[in-house]
């Protein structure tokens, strides 16, 4: 094996020329496809497998003549009431731009319904309807801009100083999210490569050398996302990947070139020259970037077993990512260090004026201390984790109840105008789905006292605004005249035939209740609210006991997603502990290490999750992060997330502290010697890795998307507490206690050190 590395690293070296060619050629293809990689990528989540909500909806799509399943919205306000002319000539001039759309089919006003749910109490808002056809139901998203241009062109032959207008609606927040992540993930990359620059400048002590890690993290990136741009051709791919590709790629591919750079330099100062130390860095430090890269895939890989577009595209951006980081650390950054050389170095005054950052001094006292108060070490280092990790036994898990749209768009403005009227909850309603057995009619007499006792039951429900369904066409309606009304089907259909096509089946077999949340009710209520009603079929329906009751809309569809993603968690957690500890295993050929190891990485991701609760469940300190609230509830895929990630990612400081405890081991047999070298060598390298990660992590923090927010936040979090409390202290401490324990059984404990060399000749040739 040994060989065939030092082959592949001189090969690498040797045609360092052809290597570099290569890679500007893969840049110049992989960057057009890049930049449109936004075009391609999908905002709303889904499952993969099939979900009771899922079911719901794909039976409206199919039941009903006309579903209303998408519908975008046009919310007014005003100083005037919606009675004043000026007023109602911008209603009326708004919904005909939107009926003259194309894919626009049906448009819905306060003027042409006289409906009291459409207009605030004083008059001066309200909002428009307009319902996509059925066969631009897919296209929502892409045509909400489109239908946007088209309603502001027309505002603007009216005076819009006086008039606030906004498009709104689930298309419209879907297009404003996928613009604003994509946006938030091009502004934390410009913003974190100039701190990460200061910090390699820091780190090498030169300019050159520091910009090496940036183009290959940029690289990276890149590559990334123009194979994700391949990939979602033939897999749906969220708009989440941007955020990751982002983040893990500058983070890794920054954090695997300083350490390929440092060990060159050091190579060269130990009087190789720059072919030379270019292979020694790929036998010593290219093989812990490999190893590391290989636990950062595991961790990725594994979410590729979920059920969720959301985090299977996370997992295939980061293994595409990883992947790029990896293969360019260890082809790439080595073909230009062997054609550097002492280049990489300018300019050399910079680096007398940065020596203090590099002096092993304060390192070497830290690890003496280590070394001579293990016990002590552990002691106030768990005390702390144990502080910071204690939140974590109040998670909820959910979704957040502020937040969870991107503030400053159009659409969220908008969403906002709604409330004023007591409508925001109509962009995503609870959907349920009712089919009657093979031949009967679902607005029978059989069923329809069932119906009505139903539909009163979560009327009177306090998170309900209201419930549009067949017994609630009109208020107070008596049941007897709705007996007379589904007794002659066509001329109910006659009567009220847009609600026939949107609400009743043409066999009268299925019907259809929206049930709409008050704006005081959150996405967890919602949620709770399925529960209950999906508690309350399976109990068995009064007046309905032959009735298929499927329960769809966004509420439904998060909570089929929460439990699935739930169900899956623990054997995604075994799977990464335990492919990572084999990993481990075999790299240093030692069996307390790994286990050393995952126990440490769950300390680092436990209080990650810790303070996660802290700062957005219970809003300590949330402000900071642009949430002025508690969240009360995190999102259920971001402790996944964040697990699989920071998992792989902090084992990267593991690995490169293991190395070198290791390579001094094996060359003195001494364990305590051993772990005071390799913290004092890799202190600074880690220090500086970690900043890095956490620049670019923390600046995700504070993006505008909430799942994003929440993930640079926990990332951030994790990798500070990996670097310091864990790498700096508990790790090196437990070291010492183990003592040759740690490197069994691949070294013996009997071992003895090897014979000092040979002094050298007195003679030369």
């Amino acid at each position: 094996m040994e060989e065939q590395l030092t082959a592949l690293a001189r090969a690498v070296v040797k045609y360092r020329f052809l290597v570099i060619g290569l890679w500007v050629v893969i840049a110049a293809i992989a960057l057009p496809r890049a930049a449109q990689v936004n075009d391609v990528l999908q905002v709303q989540g889904k499952s993969l497998r099939p979900t009771e909500a899922a079911e719901a909806q794909a039976k409206i799509a199919n039941a009903f003549a006309r579903p209303v399943a998408k519908f975008i919205a046009v919310a007014l306000q005003g100083p005037v009431s919606i009675d004043d002319p000026e007023y109602r000539v911008l209603v009326e001039d708004l919904s005909r731009t939107a009926a003259a759309q194309p894919y626009i089919d049906e448009v819905v006003s306060f003027l042409s319904t006289r409906d009291s749910g459409l207009v605030s109490p004083d008059g001066h808002t309200t909002f428009i309807l307009a319902t996509f056809d059925g066969a631009h139901v897919t296209e929502t998203t892409r045509l909400a801009p489109e239908f946007r241009t088209a309603i502001h062109r027309a505002a603007a032959r009216h005076d819009t100083t006086r008039f606030r207008v906004y498009v709104t609606g689930e298309p419209a927040l879907d297009h404003d999210t996928r613009t604003v992540s994509a946006e938030d993930a091009r502004r934390a990359e410009r913003r974190s490569l100039i701190p990460s620059a200061i910090v390699l400048v820091l780190a090498f002590g030169a300019i050159v050398a520091a910009v090496l890690p940036i183009i290959v993290g940029v690289f990276s990136i890149s590559c990334a996302l123009a194979a994700v741009h391949f990939v979602a051709a033939f897999h749906p791919m969220s708009v989440f990947v941007l955020m990751i590709v982002t983040m893990v790629g500058l983070g890794v591919g920054i954090d695997y070139s300083l350490l390929i750079v440092t060990r060159f330099r050091e190579e060269m100062n130990h009087g190789l020259n720059p072919r030379q130390a270019a292979v020694r860095s790929l036998l010593t430090a290219g093989k812990a970037v490999v190893t590391s890269g290989f636990t950062v895939l595991v961790g990725f890989g594994t979410l590729l077993l979920t059920p969720l577009i959301e985090t299977r595209s996370v997992g295939i951006g980061g293994l595409l990512v990883v992947g790029a980081a990896v293969i360019m650390t260890t082809t790439l950054l080595p073909a230009m260090l062997a054609i550097l050389g002492r280049a990489i170095d300018w300019p050399r005054w910079l680096a007398a004026r940065l020596a203090w950052y590099h002096a092993p001094t304060a390192w070497e006292r830290w690890a003496r201390w280590l070394s001579h108060h293990p016990w002590r070490a552990v002691l106030i280092a768990l005390t702390l984790v144990v502080a910071i990790t204690w939140p974590l036994g109040q998670i909820r898990i959910g979704l957040p109840s502020y937040g969870w749209f991107p503030d400053g768009t159009e659409s969220s403005e908008g969403a906002a105008l709604l409330e004023d009227v007591g409508s925001r909850g109509i962009i995503h309603p609870i959907r349920i789905v009712l089919e009657a057995p093979e031949g009967q009619r679902i607005v029978s007499a059989r069923y329809l006292r069932g119906l009505k006792r139903f539909s009163d039951t979560i009327h009177h429900d306090p998170r309900v605004s209201r419930v549009t369904g067949p017994v609630d066409l009109e208020a107070g309606m008596s049941m007897l005249r709705y007996l007379g009304l589904y007794g002659n089907l066509d001329r109910a259909r006659e009567r009220y035939p847009q609600f026939f096509d949107s609400y009743i089946s043409p066999d009268a077999r299925t019907a259809l209740m929206d049930v709409v949340l008050t704006d005081a009710s959150s996405f967890n209520d919602g949620m709770e609210l399925v529960r209950q009603i999906r508690t309350e079929v399976r109990g068995g329906l009064r007046g309905l006991d032959s009735v298929t009751v499927q329960i769809g809309g966004f509420a439904a569809s998060s909570l089929d997603l929460q439990e699935d993603l739930l169900h899956d968690f623990p054997m995604l957690m075994a799977m990464v502990l335990g492919i990572i500890a084999v990993m481990l295993l075999i790299a240093f050929q030692s069996i307390l290490v790994p286990i050393k190891a995952v126990i440490m990485n769950l300390l680092s991701v436990a209080g990650a999750f810790g303070l996660m609760v802290l700062v957005f469940q219970h809003g300590v300190g949330s402000r900071l992060f642009g949430v002025p609230a508690p969240t009360n509830a995190i999102y259920v895929a971001v402790p996944v997330l964040v697990f699989a990630v920071v998992f792989g990612l902090s084992m990267d400081y593991e690995v490169f502290l293991l190395s070198r405890m290791k390579e001094a081991f094996h060359r003195t047999h001494k364990n305590d010697l051993a772990t005071m070298e390799g913290l004092s060598v890799t202190a600074s390298v880690i220090t500086s890795a970690a900043a890095i990660m956490i620049i670019v992590f923390g600046m995700f923090a504070f993006s505008r998307v909430f799942v994003a927010k929440l993930m640079g936040f926990g990332l951030a979090v994790a990798v500070f507490l990996d670097a310091t409390l864990i790498r700096m202290v508990l790790v090196p401490a437990f070291m010492h206690i183990a003592g040759r324990w740690n490197w069994w059984p691949g070294v013996p404990l009997s071992a003895t050190p090897p014979p000092p060399p040979p002094p050298a000749s007195g003679s030369s040739d």
